[in-house]
Formats: structure tokens, C-alpha cells, sequence
């Protein structure tokens, strides 16, 4: 065979993913609420895109209200006031030289600022003890010290550092900083402040006026209460069954964590992608959230105006681009909310025992069953099931929620029962158990054996720890905690 250059002609196929359907197959992941910021940034870049019919309802007016004091100041009537901006330099300044009033930010020991007085509207826990700081100090060098100490308390309201790095970072005494801290815990919430569980108990029963020399003893020894050695604290707080009884009553109605009622929460609401309701036959309605996903539609009249004013070639090429755009996008999502509401469908198909029943009937389901019903890919129904939630007369749940493996199933995953039904029964069955017959992870096994769920004992120990069940022990002593 002789060597050298040729020119062959062969034919092959290959899929390319143009970047349309690269944009339609992210649309599929994004939730409804991504979706609504993505239409927005559509409606930016494309002047034929128009917001479907979305009806905005305003408020009536309302009587006007006296203005706030952040309105007031929003309107200059606060001019003549001090900045509120703290050089650090001559707050050292101040502090080195003793003038505790101005570096603590205030005039003559006057009180802080108040709760309302915070733009958020929301005290936290430093903001809430520093208003109580003023009127409570005796002097502003020691307000001064109780401030610094409210800003180095944790979220629970303990005081995490010694007095004596405190000491150290603000060059006072220790008399002077034991006087800040005992200032710090007579606020509300009493309890702040402490720098031991038992410190902070402790607070709380002598403001209770319950700290009297048994009480003094059972928070000296909360280790002993937390074995559930209760005849050994009887024997040392000497004290009979009655007493020790009032005294448990008394010690578990106290905060163990006082601050975190001031805690911020983070939490953010759940919007649902879809709603399934109850229909007339005996079937369900399952209908896409309309409410956070706006309907897009061309806006024709502006289209005909522009392409009459087009008179060049680049002009025009640009208008078609946009026309195209526009048109592709309506129908990708169109064909998003087909896909989602179809595989939403098979879904409440075959998980009908769990919206009519409750989660005992939740059945082994996996991503492949329900491809194969709806003749889809797997990865297809994975990215529709992704940061989706589906409402229902139950709550609000995640689609992926109602993928489960089954317990005793095969190698696909199929069969048995579903994993979450498993851990529902396991909780029903330690919450139905007496304070003096508290099941064991074997008698566990056992009982859900008699019921038809084959499970090891390790299953059972890994389904209960993962409902926050603690173990036979621990739930004895907690038991015998809770009925003395």
C-alpha cells in the first residue's frame, strides 16, 4: 500500500446541543421563583417580550399615621443631633484617659438608643441589654466594661472568655469586671451572662427566690442528673421524694439558653411549584403555581411599529433575532411546564396511598420507574425534580421527597417498603412505649418483622437515629427524668 495524503468522504452522526436547547434543559432545574427572576432579565434584554395579564392590586390609602422617628430624621428634623459614626482612635483615646462616658458612646451615663430605635425592627440580644445598661449602671465606666462584655456573649447568652481576658483588653481591674458582669446578669433575660450551664440555672433560681441550699446542691451536680442518678441526689440534697419531685418541676422550666430567643431567624418561606387538590371523581387536580411564574407574551403592535422603522440590513437581522428569541422562549417554557406537570403527574400516580393515607403508604419509587412510565430520560425527570416542591392537603413537600428506597427491595431499588414509611412506624411504635418497658433496637426488629418489614438490626438503629430518636437508654433516663 503506497504512503501519502488523501481525501476521504465519510458520513457519522453526533448530537450537538445548541445553546437553545442548553437553555431549555436549564430551565427544566429552576424552580418557579428562578424562573421569575429569569423571565424579568428576558423582559430587560428583549423589547418584543411582554408580561402577560398580571393584575397588581394596591392598597387603599390609609389615614396617616404619626411619622416615626426615623421619618423624622429622613426629613432633617434630625440635623442637630451627634453623628453617629465612632472614631476607634478616640474611643482609645477616651478610655486611656478615663472619660468611660464618651467612650462608651454616650452623654453623662445617659441610656442607649432604644429596641424601637433599630432600623431592622428586630431586637437582637446586644441591642436588647444595652438599652437595660444605662438606667441599671452606677457609673458610665462601668456600663462602659458591661457593654464590652455584651459584645463578647454567644447566641445562647453565655460569656464564652475569662473575666481575666477581658481584664487584660481593657486594662481594668478584676473587681471592676466581676462588678460589669454581675451587672450584665441582672438583665432580662436573666440567665445572660453565665458562663456555665449551672451559673446560668443557677441566675434563674435566685431570681425565682428557689435558691435555697438543696436547689444549691442539685445544680452543683447536674452531671449526676443527666446519668439519671436520682436516688444518690436525693441522699445528698436530703431531700424526700416530694421535694425532689418540685425541685426537677422547678429546674426544667428554666431557659437553659436565654438568648436565643432573641436569635434572628433565617428561615425563608417555601413557595410551591405545584399544587395538588382533590378532585370531584375521586382523582387529583394538579395545576402549575401560576401566582410566582408570570406569563410572557409577544407584544405584537410594538413589533409591527419597530419593523417599520427598520430600513437596514442590521436593523432588520436584529429584530428577527429578537422575534425568535421571544417566540423559542414562550414555547421552552411551555414545554417546561408540560414536562413538570407530566412527571408531577405519574408521581401523585404512583404515591396515590401517601396523599390519600398519610406516609405510612409511601411506596418504593425511583427516578428510572418514573421515566420509563412517562418515556423519558432518567436525567430528565431528575432536573425536574430538583428544587421543586409540590403542595397538597399534607403540607408542602420536595419532589425528591417522594423518591425512596425500599426496604428489602432488589439491586434497582424496587420493592419492599419505602424507607420513610419504615422510619414512621419506627417513631409511632417508641412513641406509643411505656416509661417502664422501653423497646430495645431488637425487640424493634421484632415488631416490625411482625408486620412485614424485614429490617436488620442495624437498619433499625440507623432509621431510628436518623429520625432524632436517641437510643433505649438514653430514652429510659429521659423517661424516669420526665415521670418523677
Amino acid at each position: 500500500m503506497a504512503l501519502g495524503p488523501r481525501l476521504d468522504l465519510r458520513q457519522s452522526q453526533s448530537l450537538v446541543m445548541t445553546p437553545q436547547l442548553q437553555q431549555a434543559i436549564k430551565l427544566l432545574a429552576l424552580s418557579n421563583l428562578e424562573i421569575e427572576t429569569f423571565i424579568g432579565e428576558a423582559l430587560e434584554s428583549n423589547p418584543l417580550l411582554d408580561a402577560g395579564e398580571m393584575q397588581v392590586v394596591e392598597a387603599p390609602p390609609e389615614a396617616p399615621e404619626p411619622a416615626t422617628a426615623d421619618e423624622l430624621m429622613l426629613a432633617g428634623a434630625g440635623e442637630a443631633d451627634a453623628p453617629l459614626d465612632i472614631d476607634p482612635d478616640a474611643l482609645d483615646r477616651d478610655r486611656d484617659t478615663g472619660d468611660w462616658a464618651a467612650a462608651g458612646g454616650m452623654a453623662g451615663g445617659e441610656e442607649g438608643p432604644g429596641i424601637d430605635e433599630h432600623g431592622d425592627g428586630e431586637a437582637d440580644l446586644a441591642s436588647h441589654l444595652e438599652a437595660q445598661i444605662g438606667p441599671a449602671a452606677p457609673d458610665a465606666r462601668t456600663a462602659f466594661i458591661a457593654r464590652h462584655i455584651v459584645g463578647l456573649l454567644d447566641e445562647a447568652g453565655y460569656l464564652p472568655v475569662h473575666l481575666r481576658d477581658v481584664c487584660a483588653d481593657l486594662g481594668i481591674a478584676m473587681a471592676e469586671a466581676e462588678a460589669a458582669l454581675a451587672l450584665v446578669q441582672s438583665l432580662d433575660p436573666t440567665g445572660v451572662g453565665a458562663r456555665t450551664l449551672g451559673e446560668c440555672l443557677a441566675l434563674q433560681a435566685k431570681e425565682a427566690d428557689r435558691y435555697d441550699p438543696c436547689m444549691q446542691v442539685l445544680i452543683a451536680n447536674l452531671d449526676l442528673l443527666a446519668k439519671g442518678s436520682f436516688a444518690q441526689l436525693k441522699r445528698i440534697c436530703d431531700v424526700d421524694d416530694e421535694d425532689f419531685a418540685d425541685m426537677l418541676a422547678e429546674l426544667r422550666g428554666y431557659d437553659p439558653k436565654p438568648g436565643l430567643q432573641f436569635a434572628r431567624s433565617e428561615r425563608t418561606a417555601v413557595t410551591p411549584d405545584l399544587l395538588v387538590t382533590a378532585a370531584r371523581g375521586g382523582g387529583w387536580d394538579i395545576q402549575i403555581n401560576q401566582a410566582t411564574l408570570p406569563r410572557l407574551v409577544i407584544n405584537r403592535d410594538y413589533y409591527v411599529e419597530l419593523r417599520g422603522g427598520c430600513t437596514d440590513k442590521a436593523s432588520k437581522a436584529w429584530l428577527s433575532e429578537k422575534l425568535a428569541d421571544a417566540n423559542w422562549l414562550i414555547k421552552a417554557l411551555d414545554q417546561r411546564q408540560k414536562t413538570i406537570l407530566k412527571v408531577a403527574a405519574e408521581i401523585v400516580k404512583q404515591q396515590d396511598g401517601f396523599f390519600r393515607k398519610g406516609v405510612s403508604e409511601l411506596r418504593p419509587m425511583t427516578l428510572n420507574k418514573v421515566a420509563e412510565a412517562i418515556e423519558m430520560h432518567e436525567s430528565t425527570v431528575s432536573r425536574v425534580t430538583s428544587n421543586k416542591y409540590l403542595h397538597c392537603d399534607r403540607g408542602t413537600f420536595e419532589l425528591k421527597y417522594f423518591f425512596t428506597s425500599g426496604v428489602g427491595a432488589g439491586a434497582d431499588g424496587e420493592g419492599g417498603a419505602s424507607s420513610e414509611a419504615v422510619k414512621a412506624r419506627i417513631k409511632a411504635l417508641i412513641d406509643a412505649e411505656k416509661a417502664d418497658a422501653i423497646l430495645s433496637d431488637d425487640t424493634l426488629v421484632d415488631m416490625l418483622k411482625a408486620e412485614g418489614f424485614d429490617l436488620a438490626r442495624r437498619t433499625v438503629a440507623k432509621y431510628r437515629e436518623a429520625i432524632g430518636l436517641g437510643s433505649s437508654v438514653q430514652r429510659r433516663r429521659q423517661k424516669k427524668l420526665a415521670g418523677v
